[in-house]
C-alpha cells in the first residue's frame, strides 16, 4: 500500500505586530495574540513546525517529512518580528525563515512607499539576533523589485549578490529564495524555466511565491512553491481545511 502524500504547509507572513498609530489601515499586519493562537493551533492540529533544513531535505527525500508539517515564513525581515514573532514561536518551540532584500538592510521598506507604512527593516546585527532565535535568514533579492521588470543581468544580480552577501554577512548557507511581490516572472516577460535554471544554477534548492487562494503544495516543483497568505483576517482554520493536501 501507498504512504499518503505528507500534509506539508508553508505560511506567508510580513508583519507581527501593532499597525502604527500614523492613520495606516494594512492586512499584513498580524496582530501578536493572533498570531499566538494561529501557533497553537497549528500545534494542536498536530502539526511539525520545520526547520529551514528538515523542510529542504523533505523536497529531496519526501518520506523524511512528518505527515503534518508547517514552515513560517517571513518577507522582508522588519525589526519588529524580533520583539513579536520571536517569543510566540519560541513558546512553542516553532523555527521559521525570513527573507530579506539585501540592499534594504537596516532602512526602511520605501520599497512599498505610498501603499504601507513606513517600518523599519532589521539591520545585520539583529538578523544575526534572530538567526540565533530560531528564523533562518534567507534571501528576498537585493532590491525587492519584481522579478518580471529585469533584464536577464540584474536577475542574475538579485538573485546571486544576495545570497553571497547574506552568507558573508552571517556565516549560513542560503538555499530558498523568496520572489519580491511574489513576482517569479512566469508570466510577464520572462521564462520561467530560465528562472528555474539560474536559480539551481546559483545554489538555491527552493523558491516561493505568494497569495492566492490554498492550493496544494507541489513539492515536485520546489522553484515555485505556494504559501498561505497570512493577514489580519486569515481564517487560518478555514485555510487549512480547504487546501488540498501537498503532492
Amino acid at each position: 500500500m501507498t504512504a499518503p502524500a505528507p500534509d506539508i504547509v508553508i505560511l506567508g507572513h510580513h508583519k507581527i505586530g501593532p499597525i502604527p498609530e500614523n492613520g495606516w489601515k494594512s492586512w499584513y499586519y498580524v496582530p501578536e495574540e493572533t498570531f499566538a493562537l494561529q501557533l497553537q493551533l497549528l500545534k494542536d492540529r498536530g502539526y511539525a513546525f520545520l526547520t529551514l533544513e528538515a523542510f529542504l531535505h523533505g523536497l529531496s527525500h519526501p518520506e523524511t517529512f512528518p505527515a503534518k508539517g508547517v514552515l513560517i515564513t517571513f518577507d522582508d525581515g522588519y525589526r519588529s518580528l524580533l520583539r513579536h514573532a520571536l517569543p510566540p514561536m519560541q513558546a512553542v518551540g516553532a523555527p521559521g525563515v525570513v527573507f530579506v532584500p539585501t540592499d534594504w538592510v537596516g532602512k526602511n521598506n520605501d520599497f512599498d512607499l505610498g501603499v504601507e507604512p513606513p517600518e523599519a527593516i532589521a539591520t545585520w546585527e539583529e538578523l544575526a539576533a534572530m538567526e540565533k532565535g530560531g528564523l533562518a535568514v534567507q534571501s528576498h533579492g537585493r532590491t525587492h523589485r519584481g522579478l518580471s521588470t529585469l533584464a536577464p543581468a540584474d536577475l542574475r544580480e538579485e538573485i546571486e549578490d544576495s545570497k553571497k552577501e547574506i552568507e558573508e554577512r552571517l556565516g549560513r548557507p542560503v538555499a530558498f529564495f523568496s520572489f519580491p511581490f511574489g513576482d517569479n516572472a512566469a508570466e510577464r516577460g520572462h521564462d520561467s524555466p530560465v528562472i528555474e535554471a539560474l536559480l539551481r544554477e546559483s545554489g538555491y534548492r527552493a523558491a516561493c511565491v505568494y497569495g492566492g487562494d490554498p492550493v496544494p503544495l507541489d513539492l515536485s516543483h520546489p522553484y515555485r512553491l505556494t504559501r498561505i497568505a497570512m493577514g489580519e483576517d486569515t481564517d487560518l482554520a478555514k485555510a487549512l481545511d480547504s487546501r488540498p493536501i501537498s503532492r
